[in-house]
């Protein structure tokens, strides 16, 4: 045992340093690449640069937009396409928005299939897609990627492979085999989908592929979206530099290594490797200014256009559909991406150099004080961005102040900082984004209380040691003196640029340091009477009977700021679990669960929510959560229950022959169970010495005085003798009843569970109860698709084959007979091994330790 928990807490360990071993990996890529680099920006200058992009035909510019234009509407085939697959049926409009404002924001930030995923699986639950089917469609998403990326490429190599096999140091024939095979296996794959059947590939891998149709249709909009990107850039290049498919070889080479570095949209490796690969073939300075230009018309463009699509749904509110305000619900993540480009914008803008037409016209109309306090000032700003769009992504409405004042400041700043009107257009843009969309920002928490991951510092020490290569690439023929620091002048850009990154680089550290220095937040008091008191006051106000689990007193609280609403958590490990959904009034669910997430975060612990609904879902992916399906929760509709008709027989038959072996069903509510419940006790006992078990806890509840004196129960006997009971859960609103502990003695008649379970049903019928709540089935209704995910896949073996550990299908089947209705259950979660520890230590929070999971 102790040896299973050591190679959990290692496992563990690992986990919370992979984000710093990541970002380990991607400095020594980026010290690579610079080495390799350093020779190449040698052959010019920042000014040359400046100048290559200025040169820049109006006619290649126009064309690189429109071959946007045509990527993006490429993409949207694809999510269209991979809903079409799975069976949802979502109205093109709906699924175009959805797949801009997803690729729009991966593309930039990165993270696609989490940022993405996010995007879609609001826009599309919205729309009335299940969760499942969402899922399935995102992956369907990134296995055509895949396929018609390496397609085209291929292609496109056994075209240009004498140009590009020099650059990469391989034979040509042996760029154009490997290419051969990719496309012989790519239209073998086409044959195989000819009747769009499931099949067993290998001999072991069972594979329901799409209709020949549906994947040419798949590989036609890769085509199109990979040439159509390839385009952008190669419109921009100067004429006749390179012929198209031997650029197109290097482009999809490039691409895929961007998205293998994680790093957003590839930035830097993406760039390192077309510089390396292109140096024989276009100048570098001309290369380098249409990476400059392809970024800010692929990347950023459509990003703006994403923004202007929110303003137009903000806008429309009063008329607003269910989609409508999935997209307004996105704000805070789009606005967070476009601050993000901001604040890099204002840092490059305060290290690099005004034009000598600027610095001119600064030096007839503004003091130089002015413009000195204004381009040190414009880099601060910038720095605070970086910190505020972490902020926005939490949905803080001091983020939202703090980044609109910083915006409306940059604004005024740009000018005398040196007439950058192109930089105010953009600025102006991120303010009124903010202006309309205050609504979305609804958290009322310090900016700078918030705890900043490692990642993110990271990132914001990749961006400063950019900008530092970025300064001295900038200003290389200066000789860096003493005196430098302190000249102050209209053309002095380098001391300039100098004063204000050694600022932003001190201000960084500075945050970075007290992040690092926080003092470790206080211990968790064990709950008392008076949170119990509050606690069953708030959940008998509300629907769910299942919260009534909270007065167990096993589970710490965390009240909203009304105190009409609490998350109920317990703790193990670094794993911090909320059961069930927040309880009380909705409009407060967000930012409790925000809440909970900081207070874990700040303690180093991981976060989850155990047991939510499918209604729920965006507030945990709005927080940066995954979910994964657990199964499945009954519930009996009561409004048209009754006992008549055949496929109710079983549950007619049990009550009669229950009522002819005398069986008699009493309810007894709080004051008879606290009078009688020595006699519920050795009930219980007996069912736990019979069963050799131990109590529960956490999600069940035990047999504990306190906690079941405060609940009804239905107690069942046989003429006098107490054989069985079960403790009911009800709340004020009599919307749902549901049964917690169930117990009874192993003499008891045959069916008489049965006999409980249908009085009951009968019993809240009668007292107006619209349903009744018979629990949840784990592993139930796990999807059998064949790019369902690998969690599924599992989650079948166990159902099917995990009769041994517990009695998965037994439970469901014991439901079955009252005809319920299913409704999914997740656990919201962080990605990556967490589920799985998260997982274990639920079991361990449930059964009282890891001994009693394993025990019983």
């Amino acid at each position: 045992m102790e040896s299973t928990q050591d190679k959990i807490r290692l496992v563990s360990s690992l986990q919370r340093w992979k984000p710093w071993a990541i970002g380990a990996a991607a400095l020594i890529i980026g010290l690579l690449l610079a080495d390799a680099l350093h020779g190449l920006f040698a052959e010019f200058s920042y000014h040359s640069l400046v100048e290559a992009i200025r040169s820049t035909p109006s006619r290649a510019l126009a064309l690189a937009v429109v071959a946007t234009a045509v990527s993006y509407f490429a993409l949207t085939g694809y999510d269209h396409s991979s809903l079409r697959y799975v069976g949802a049926s979502v109205a093109y409009s709906i699924a175009a928005q959805t797949a801009f404002i997803a690729y729009a924001l991966s593309n930039t930030i990165g993270l696609g299939v989490l940022t993405g995923g996010a995007v879609r699986m609001r826009f599309y639950s919205a729309a009335g897609v299940e969760a499942g089917l969402i899922s399935r469609a995102i992956a369907f998403n990134a296995l055509a990627f895949g396929l018609g990326i390496s397609a085209v490429g291929a292609l496109a190599l056994l075209w240009g492979a004498d140009a590009v096999g020099p650059a990469i140091h391989l034979p040509p024939l042996v760029l154009k085999s490997v290419a051969l095979a990719i496309v012989i296996a790519t239209f073998s794959l086409i044959v195989l989908c000819r009747d769009g059947r499931e099949r067993l590939l290998f001999g072991r891998v069972r594979l329901r592929l799409p209709s020949a149709s549906l994947a040419l249709q798949q590989l036609f909009f890769s085509a199109i979206d990979i040439g159509a990107t390839a385009a952008v850039l190669w419109l921009l290049l100067p004429p006749d530099s390179i012929a198209f498919p031997a650029f197109l070889g290097f482009f999809a080479i490039a691409v895929v290594l961007g998205v293998l570095s994680h790093l957003p949209g590839g930035l830097g490796v993406f760039e390192a490797i077309m510089l390396l690969a292109l140096q024989d073939h276009v100048p570098a300075e001309s290369l380098a200014a249409a990476l400059v230009l392809y970024r800010l018309i692929y990347y950023v463009l459509p990003l703006l256009l994403a923004l202007a699509l929110l303003v137009m749904h903000e806008l429309r509110r009063g008329a607003a559909t269910a989609v409508s305000r999935a997209a307004i619900s996105l704000a805070p993540l789009l606005l967070a991406a476009y601050t993000l480009v901001i604040g890099v914008m204002l840092l490059i803008s305060g290290v690099t150099p005004a034009t000598d037409e600027a610095t001119d016209l600064l030096a007839l109309h503004v003091p130089l004080p002015l413009v000195e306090a204004s381009h040190f000032l414009g880099s601060i700003a910038g720095l605070g961005l970086l910190f505020v769009a972490r902020g926005m992504l939490l949905r803080l409405d001091a983020a939202w102040w703090a980044g609109l004042l910083i915006g409306i400041a940059s604004l005024l700043l740009a000018i005398p900082k040196g007439f950058a009107v192109s930089e105010m257009i953009l600025i102006g843009c991120l303010v009124v984004a903010l202006a309309l969309s205050h609504s979305q920002f609804t958290r009322r928490a310090s900016l700078l209380a918030q705890p900043f991951t490692g990642g993110w510092l990271l990132s914001v020490l990749a961006i400063v040691a950019a900008l530092t290569g970025l300064l001295f690439f900038a200003y290389r023929d200066v000789d860096y003196t003493q005196e430098l620091w302190w000249q102050f002048e209209f053309d002095g850009h380098a001391p300039r640029s100098l004063r204000a990154l050694v600022a932003v680089a001190l201000l960084a550290l500075a945050l970075a340091m007290r992040q690092l220095l926080r003092p470790p937040a206080a211990r968790l008091p064990k709950v008392n009477e008076q949170e119990l008191d509050h606690a069953a006051r708030i959940v008998r106000t509300q629907p769910s009977a299942d919260a009534n689990v909270a007065l167990l007193g096993d589970k710490h609280f965390l009240f909203s700021e009304s105190g009409n609403a609490f998350v109920m958590f317990g703790r193990r490990g670094r794993s911090w679990v909320s059961l069930f959904d927040p309880v009380g009034p909705q409009s407060e669910w967000p930012d409790l669960v925000w809440r909970f997430l900081e207070m874990t975060r700040t303690q180093g612990g991981r976060a989850s929510f155990y047991q939510v609904r499918p209604q729920t879902l965006p507030v945990y992916l709005d927080a940066g959560l995954r979910v994964f399906k657990l199964g499945e929760y009954a519930s009996v509709p009561l409004a048209d229950f009754s006992l008549k008709g055949r496929s109710r027989s079983a549950l007619r038959q049990a009550v009669n022959r229950g009522e002819r072996e005398g069986l008699v069903l009493e309810m007894l509510d709080a004051d008879a169970v606290h009078a009688r419940i020595h006699e519920l006790r050795a009930l219980s006992d007996a069912w736990l010495a019979e069963h050799r078990a131990a109590e529960k806890g956490f999600s069940l509840g035990s047999f504990a005085d306190s906690y079941v004196s405060r609940m009804p129960v239905a107690l069942v006997r046989q003429h006098e003798r107490p054989i069985a009971f079960a403790t009911l859960m009800t709340t004020d609103r009599k919307v749902e009843a549901s049964v917690d502990l169930m117990r009874h003695l192993s003499d008891a008649p045959n069916g008489t569970m049965d006999f409980l379970f249908t009085k009951l049903l009968l019993h809240f019928q009668s007292q107006g109860f619209e349903r009744f709540g018979l629990g949840m089935a784990p592993l139930s209704g796990m999807a059998e698709h064949p790019l369902a995910p690998g969690w599924h896949r599992v989650g079948r073996l166990l159902f099917a084959h995990g009769e041994n550990f517990y009695n998965f299908q037994g439970l469901r089947a014991f439901k079955e007979k009252f005809d319920p209705d299913w409704e999914a259950r997740y656990l919201a979660a962080p990605g990556g091994m967490a589920p799985l520890f998260v997982l274990a230590d639920i079991a361990a929070l449930i059964s009282g330790g890891l001994k009693g999971v394993i025990a019983k």
